[in-house]
């Protein structure tokens, strides 16, 4: 699933800061539409209100580009991809956040990044199959809350997500193949299953070459089914599962091979990063 945050990036460091404005529990379902993530439906309002957008300065459409997801797990903080992010010379400035949002550029109230938090283990030359591909955002100003706009819960580091679970996906992402959302560009859901590590090596491993090597680290997730699955342009978006009464997000969309075919999606597994993200974001409701 890795976007590749594409529009002149390098153009871009040569820019000076950009403006931005600071933006004035919910049940996952099932809605009736099929129209995709990949096999996805459209979400009804205040259905993930931790749902975020990832903007990119589009300098040739001029306008603050979609080009990842996120969620805000604090009203100043957004966990996503350290892929969403590259390469590594952009600075804060470049990036904006989008918060209460079901349909993409719809009454835009763009948020600035304040600082950017990259996994000091994401190694941008092995990109997202060397693993940690995760990373952290603070906003300049906490979000207001509301019914749209709020935090989902991080699991404990223990937690062991078991095989065939079903959890879900979010995003404004591909729908199949390369045909993108089309506008009005609603945020789409899908539920899908979780994949054991060890089955999802073996499919992947299929597919490589050198098949000695394995794929799927430790610090991986795997999740989805043929036609259900997230795709380019979810990236850094939330994987939750409900537990023990709460959604909790388990995943940071990543990567995977060809979108809804045979393939899992793989996510970074957040309860590897708990304690890491634990050491920048305070714990949420809090002082």
């Amino acid at each position: 699933m890795q976007a590749s945050p594409q529009m002149l990036w390098l153009l871009l460091l040569t820019l000076p800061c950009l403006g931005g404005s600071v933006p004035g529990n919910p049940e996952p379902g099932t809605g009736r539409e099929q129209v995709g993530i990949v096999g996805g439906c459209d979400v009804s309002a205040s259905r993930y209100p931790w749902q975020v957008s990832l903007r990119f300065y589009n300098m040739k459409m001029d306008k603050w580009e979609h080009i990842c997801g996120g969620s805000l797990i604090h009203p100043e903080w957004v966990l996503t991809a350290a892929h969403c992010l590259e390469p590594e010379e952009l600075e804060a400035c470049a990036f904006r956040v989008q918060v209460g949002q079901l349909r993409l550029y719809e009454d835009d109230q763009r948020t600035k990044v304040a600082e950017i938090l990259r996994h000091p283990q994401y190694n941008e030359s092995l990109s997202v199959q060397g693993g940690a591909d995760i990373a952290l955002l603070k906003l300049e100003a906490p979000v207001p809350l509301s019914e749209l706009v709020h935090p989902v819960s991080l699991p404990p580091a223990s937690l062991d997500v078991p095989s065939g679970k079903t959890c879900w996906v979010t995003g404004w992402g591909v729908i199949a193949g390369n045909q993108p959302l089309p506008p009005p560009y609603h945020l789409q859901e899908v539920d899908v299953p979780i994949v054991g590590n060890e089955e999802c090596d073996r499919e992947y491993r299929n597919q490589s070459l050198d098949s000695t090597d394995r794929v799927i680290q430790d610090d991986m997730l795997c999740a989805g089914s043929e036609g259900r699955d997230s795709c380019q342009g979810d990236s850094g978006g939330p994987l939750v599962c409900r537990w023990n009464c709460s959604w909790v997000q388990v995943g940071v969309v990543s990567w995977g091979y060809f979108c809804g075919e045979r393939y899992p999606g793989v996510y970074t597994r957040v309860m590897s990063y708990v304690s890491w993200i634990r050491q920048y974001v305070p714990l949420f409701p809090g002082p």
